[in-house]
């Protein structure tokens, strides 16, 4: 299950196998506000319909913890390190 999605009580019926998902799409839709309809395909859970509420907005993560994380990574010279890269393309 994916993690931003809340699991449909045990005992309801909120699993349905994808033909008859699309036979009665609109009244998953309509009842989306209220509970949460797995859809399965060959036995395994394919897409959940959930209502708004129950999906975590992601919060887009800051680059500024990263700053400073690759020093040395190229080693003291980056534009040498580079150049002998692109170098062994060119053999």
């Amino acid at each position: 299950m994916h993690p931003l999605v809340k699991t449909p009580p045990k005992g309801s019926n909120g699993i349905k196998g994808s033909e008859e998902a699309l036979q009665q799409l609109p009244a998953i839709l309509a009842a989306a506000h209220g509970r949460s309809t797995i859809i399965i395909r060959h036995g395994r859970a394919v897409a959940a319909v959930v209502p708004t509420n129950a999906v975590k907005a992601a919060k887009p993560a800051s680059l500024l913890a990263l700053a400073g994380t690759g020093k040395g990574l190229w080693g003291s010279n980056s534009v040498n390190t580079i150049r002998k890269l692109r170098d062994e393309w060119n053999r």
